[in-house]
């Protein structure tokens, strides 16, 4: 992992606390002290996004937020994370968090229906198959302490879990992973956890699910390529981007694909 900087890990928390407000990248440089040049180059070595990405993500989470534990209406709630247009609003969220804002404040019964179906029905993990040859991605996912849930690992095309991965799988304990037939390109491999025992809230927001990132995104070079990678899961630290992509949502996909590969082996 990369040594956080104090003077980041202050930025985020200045960006945290103005998000309704309109933020220059000058006003955050000089708040901790960098010009823009030097604070761009440190922000994103720590996050690994550019800090005005980083906000846009955040103020997506922020919304989440008021979406699940306030009453506001929808054009309210994106009136707070400061976006007139409620038409921008709801494409870019559900771009980003993979459900329409009405559809996400209604997951709490998708987040504790679909744990429990991954715990009770999943059986081997498998990789997303995506044409007919392609490079293998594999390793083992390690923890410190025994997980009693569901770990969710995938290959994403940005350095923050703002969608669904090009290549994703779930396990429900640490183990071996594996995505065959990755496509030449550049991907980035992040991984997260749920506790058997979290509320809905939790599922729906993630902050505090054990997660792990590498700064360095995976080159796919050539379709007969191999990597290795071990992946060990540690607590949110505050360079950590948001997980934006809803995780009932990789759930479902994930219990649907499962459901469809074992009804071709027993036609």
């Amino acid at each position: 992992m990369i040594q956080p900087k104090p003077e980041i890990d202050e930025a985020i928390l200045f960006i945290h606390a103005h998000l309704c407000d309109p933020l220059s990248l000058k006003q955050i440089a000089r708040h901790v002290g960098y010009s823009p040049y030097h604070f761009i180059r440190l922000f994103k070595a720590q996050t690994g996004l550019t800090p005005q990405y980083y906000i846009s993500s955040a103020r997506l989470q922020k919304a989440k937020e008021l979406l699940l534990q306030t009453n506001l209406t929808v054009r309210d709630v994106a009136l707070e994370i400061g976006q007139q247009s409620i038409g921008t609003f709801t494409t870019r969220f559900a771009d980003k968090v993979g459900v329409t804002p009405a559809h996400f404040r209604d997951q709490h019964i998708l987040a504790e229906t679909g744990l429990q179906s991954v715990l009770s029905e999943s059986r081997e993990p498998f990789s997303t198959e995506i044409g007919p040859t392609g490079a293998i991605i594999s390793g083992r996912v390690n923890a410190e302490s025994p997980i009693h849930g569901v770990i969710f690992i995938g290959l994403f095309l940005r350095p923050i879990p703002d969608a669904i991965p090009a290549y994703g799988t779930l396990l429900t304990s640490p183990g071996p992973f594996r995505f065959s037939n990755v496509k030449p390109g550049t991907y980035y491999l992040m991984a997260t956890s749920v506790s058997s025992d979290m509320r809905s809230t939790d599922i729906l927001l993630p902050h505090r699910t054990l997660r792990t990132r590498f700064h360095e995104p995976i080159v796919v070079a050539s379709h007969h390529q191999r990597i290795d990678k071990e992946v060990a899961l540690y607590p949110p630290s505050m360079g950590d981007p948001p997980i934006l992509i809803s995780l009932p949502l990789l759930m479902q996909r994930f219990m649907a694909r499962q459901r469809f590969f074992l009804e071709k082996k027993c036609p």
